[in-house]
């Protein structure tokens, strides 16, 4: 004689849902004026912490576009000294990373909702 899991599973499944249906749960919502003190403040500080993140993570964006420019201008000019061949290639590379760089400093934090 075989036994069936399914109504074990079932009997499980139905004293689980009784005995959740039993807890009263809490439904608080703060609706209005914000009101700090439940702890938000600290929510508040970690956002200000954030932003000023992301403003300082967009100079290290700046100043990495910066140097990889000087460094990929130079070796365009030395390759156009050479006479080597992809010259406009690496200049349209060079000019699309900045464009990216510059439009994702512009676009991201948009796209989030903060004005930097």
């Amino acid at each position: 004689m075989q036994h069936s899991i399914l109504p074990n599973m079932n009997f499980r499944v139905l004293v689980t849902l009784a005995a959740t249906s039993l807890v009263a749960e809490d439904a608080c919502c703060k609706c209005g004026a914000v009101d700090y003190s439940w702890g938000a403040d600290s929510l508040a500080s970690s956002h200000d912490y954030l932003v000023t993140m992301m403003l300082y993570a967009g100079y290290v964006c700046q100043a990495v576009a910066a140097i990889v420019v000087v460094y990929s201008s130079l070796q365009i000019y030395m390759k156009m000294n050479t006479g080597e061949e992809g010259i406009q290639r690496d200049i349209i590379t060079v000019v699309g990373a900045c464009i990216f760089l510059l439009g994702a400093m512009i676009v991201f934090p948009a796209f989030f909702g903060y004005l930097i």
